[in-house]
């Protein structure tokens, strides 16, 4: 069921650079690497939803009704500007204090997976992706979507920890920085807006 093509398929797609591993980046570099696991955890747990809608059909649902398709695409955007304007405005834009850290890790992972719920794109991904790997003589599909799903979301965490990791190797000198987490702030800051503008210009697939 689980083919060398589906693996090598889902590595690359998990390694491209997009929202979620810009938010886990951005989480390691100005909290650390703790935090940048519970980001990359939340990216992951806001794959469910997609893959659930996928495999029940629900998907479809984005194919044919456009105004459904808006919504969340629209929602989606306005969470990426609302992350942009976040780090745009605040000169340390993940920093929270320490003395509540569990509080913290909560809304990171929150923040993540979020991220990935009002991205419409997702569920439409699942719905042309998993089919494609899926045996013809399979004697149930379901089972065989929720395995390849299941993988696919092994293989984000453990590659958006990597990311987190990494860049959670350079926090200190971040943090310590104030040049430094201004600059990369407005760099972040940029790169969400971007997204959410090209999110906002995408159409259904």
């Amino acid at each position: 069921m689980i083919s060398i093509e589906f693996l090598i398929t889902s590595l690359v797609v998990v390694l491209i650079p997009g929202t979620g591993v810009l938010y886990t980046v951005a989480t390691g570099l100005f909290n650390g690497k703790s935090a940048s696991f519970f980001a990359a955890l939340g990216c992951t747990l806001g794959i469910i939803p997609a893959l659930v809608a996928s495999t029940l059909g629900l998907a479809a649902l984005f194919h044919t009704s456009a105004l459904v398709f808006q919504v969340v695409k629209y929602l989606g955007v306005a969470y990426l500007l609302y992350l942009a304007w976040q780090m745009w405005k605040s000169s340390s834009p993940l920093s929270v204090d320490n003395s509540e850290q569990g509080r913290r890790y909560t809304h990171i992972a929150v923040k993540g997976f979020l991220l990935n719920i009002l991205n419409p794109k997702l569920s439409i991904f699942f719905l042309a992706f998993l089919p494609q790997f899926i045996p013809a003589n399979t004697t149930n599909a379901l089972l065989s979507m929720l395995v390849l799903g299941g993988v696919f979301m092994l293989m984000t965490l453990l590659i958006f920890i990597g990311y987190g990791f990494l860049s959670g190797s350079f926090s200190e000198f971040i943090v310590n920085s104030k040049r430094a987490t201004v600059a990369m702030q407005k760099v972040f800051a940029a790169s969400f807006a971007g997204l959410g503008l090209k999110l906002a210009l995408s159409e259904r697939a």
